[in-house]
């Protein structure tokens, strides 16, 4: 069992809010890149103004939950801690949930209030007379004869206003108190609602800060691209860089490479949270291209010494597209593909590796860059008073289940006794689901999900992660899945049209086909000659639209049906 020593810290997330604006009050707090950000102190007088408003002519009172539908903004953290400081629950709902997800959600929380954008309005036509109230976070109108909504920007004004005998005096919250119920984007079933509360997730902020925030000073920008109705941006974008009194800046939408070299050129953050498709996009549009498109830097690259000398310069270029101010990218949410890490230690650039899950809030291990024991291709050692171990481990190679226990453990699924019975034993440890094992320097190494791995006729268990890994690094596949199909294994590839056009230009149409039909052959060959036998690819498919994922960009396992599948 590897655990890493912590003094336990009793605060709730209101308590972490008015410690960081008594300490940073007339700091820059958070707001939209590029433009003007509120204080530490104007943030908090904002949310303790919708909290009036909320309990004054809402009617919220503690204990009862309030669903955010929307984009990051700096309204959405406003709207979260204003709910909170009422002892109320935030349900927060990811932006691109579909439209029959977010009626379930609603429906089966049975919200108050509701904050919601432009953008996701059409989502709620079918809940306009259940709903009681209804915040536009983004002030938007034209919908009045549909709806009766709220702009945020008059709910904040309207309670300035209130007479002074109708202050209030907020209710106690304290660390056990249900903070968020928070619905899950699973790779292998359908959404768990999972109940955190504030000591769940404070606690889950301090560890990260612990662990690896202690390079950021006062005044450092982070700048946040990720949901925050998702755990690991919420905790560590937003709670952990607020602890530290850093400026959180939002991007506003989805950053293309040129958006995004825009933001950071303007914003220099000290700090991005991402997801590995990010940086494997990175490597195969910018890396790659600086690589097979010279000949003398291909033969350099073929020795170690060579190939560390090229990516480092490739690294330096990074970090002026970032900014030039980075300490380092956290990048988490899902598995990052391994010749991509490889190319990120070689070329020294400032990365870390997170592990988490929505029902550890989320933080489980890290490793901090420059920690002399890491090992790429493991997620680092537990999180400061998280304690990990391994269940049932193979004696032959030392993989089992991964199972957690600390103060981050959720404290189970909303209306789900029997999930979570199944889900956390009587003595307080989560059960992952993952496969993994742990090395002799306590870095935690994961192989995959127990419900993916794919058992073969003569027994042996295929790790179908690892061989995904090594298709997705071909510069003309965007993305695959390994499947069982009759007792083989099929490779389902979602090419990257873009690429084979380009390959295949001024030929005949039908050239094009016959290109992809011979990638994927020498795909097959290449990537068997590194498997075992009962390991193989027996055939490639070609699907010809994206899989369906998750907020962090994993696939859907249970949701890819053969539809639109061309196998060779």
């Amino acid at each position: 069992m590897c655990m890493i020593e912590k003094t336990e810290v009793r605060m709730t997330l209101n308590d972490i809010l008015d410690s960081s604006c008594a300490k940073f009050g007339n700091l820059p707090a958070l707001g939209t890149a590029m433009e003007k950000p509120l204080t530490y102190n104007e943030l908090r007088g904002s949310i303790f103004s919708l909290a009036t408003y909320m309990f004054s002519r809402v009617g919220i009172k503690k204990g009862d939950h309030v669903a955010i539908l929307a984009e990051n903004s700096k309204n959405w953290a406003i709207a979260y801690f204003a709910v909170i400081r009422l002892g109320a629950v935030v349900v927060p709902i990811l932006p691109d949930f579909p439209e029959g997800d977010v009626n379930l959600i609603l429906s089966e929380m049975k919200v108050k209030a509701l904050f919601i954008t432009h953008p996701q309005i059409e989502k709620i036509y079918d809940l306009q007379n259940t709903l009681a109230c209804i915040i536009s976070l983004d002030d938007f109108a034209g919908v009045e004869d549909v709806f009766e909504v709220r702009p945020f920007s008059e709910c904040i004004e309207l309670a300035s206003f209130f007479p002074k005998e109708q202050s209030i005096t907020f209710p106690e919250v304290v660390e056990d108190d249900l903070a968020s119920i928070i619905y899950t984007s699973g790779t292998t079933g359908f959404s768990k609602a999972v109940m955190l509360t504030h000591k769940n997730l404070s606690s889950s902020a301090h560890s990260a800060v612990d662990l690896g925030f202690e390079k950021f000073q006062p005044g450092d920008v982070l700048l946040s691209i990720l949901p925050m109705s998702h755990t690991y941006e919420f905790t560590c974008g937003l709670i952990a860089p607020l602890l530290k009194g850093c400026k959180i800046a939002y991007a506003g939408q989805s950053p293309t490479p040129a958006i995004l070299q825009k933001l950071c050129q303007h914003e220099k953050p000290a700090l991005i949270l991402t997801v590995p498709l990010v940086f494997e996009k990175i490597y195969k549009k910018r890396v790659l291209p600086k690589i097979e498109k010279s000949r003398a830097v291909s033969l350099l690259c073929k020795t170690g010494f060579g190939r560390r000398l090229v990516y480092k310069r490739i690294g330096a270029k990074l970090m002026e597209f970032f900014g030039g101010n980075l300490k380092f990218i956290a990048i988490g949410g899902a598995s990052l593909n391994p010749v991509v890490e490889g190319f990120l230690f070689e070329a020294k650039f400032p990365y870390v590796i997170g592990y988490g899950m929505t029902e550890a809030a989320p933080m489980i291990a890290c490793f901090p860059f420059g920690d002399p024991t890491n090992v790429p291709g493991s997620t680092g050692k537990p999180m400061p008073g998280v304690q990990v171990k391994i269940n049932d481990s193979d004696p032959a190679n030392g993989i089992g289940e991964i199972v957690v226990r600390g103060p981050n453990v959720m404290q189970g699924y909303y209306n789900d006794i029997e999930k979570t019975k199944e889900t956390i034993t009587n003595d307080g440890w989560l059960l992952t689901g993952d496969l993994g094992f742990i090395d002799e320097f306590g870095n935690i190494h994961i192989r995959g999900r127990s419900k993916n791995v794919i058992v073969m006729a003569n027994g042996e268990n295929v790790y179908p992660e690892g061989i995904e890994h090594e298709i997705n690094v071909y510069n003309w596949v965007v993305e695959s899945l390994i499947v069982e199909n009759d007792g083989k294994l099929e490779a389902w590839v979602y090419p990257d049209y873009e690429f084979i056009d380009e390959q295949t230009a001024y030929q005949p149409r039908t050239r094009r086909h016959e290109h992809l039909v011979e990638l994927m052959e020498t795909m097959r060959s290449e990537i068997n000659g590194q498997l075992p036998k009962a390991s193989r690819i027996a055939r490639v498919c070609e699907r010809r639209e994206p899989f369906v994922k998750t907020a962090t960009h994993k696939i859907k396992r249970y949701f890819a049906p053969k539809g639109n599948i061309s196998c060779m």
